[in-house]
């Protein structure tokens, strides 16, 4: 058997040429393709925000559903709005206007 050569020492560019290629294939494996890691991320926090959004918007429409249900409804709810709204009075109630003078003093 011949005796082993001892390998060839490998250049220092030809280290750091091997070393910024395996960042480069480490750096597309994490950040590469379609999405990338912070794309990822950023879709994340979106849903969350979105997530919050509809429920709160979800809030407001049973609320305005059962409000709606109430004036639909509820004669209690339906009389004080036709008091409130239209001015409306219960029975055999008078109302009674009072006329103030125009206080730019028109006559």
């Amino acid at each position: 058997m011949p005796p082993k050569r001892p390998a060839p020492a490998k250049s220092p560019l030809a280290l750091a040429a091997l070393a910024a290629l395996a960042l480069g294939v480490a750096y597309f494996a994490v950040q590469g393709g379609e999405y990338g890691t912070t794309d990822l991320l950023r879709q994340g926090r979106r849903m969350a925000t979105l997530r919050v959004e509809v429920d709160s918007l979800q809030r407001v429409v049973d609320s305005l559903n059962a409000w709606k249900k109430a004036i639909e409804t509820d004669p209690v709810v339906q009389e004080r709005l036709a008091r409130e709204q239209f001015g409306m009075v219960r029975g055999e109630k008078e109302m009674l206007y009072r006329f103030a003078e125009d206080s730019r003093g028109r006559k």
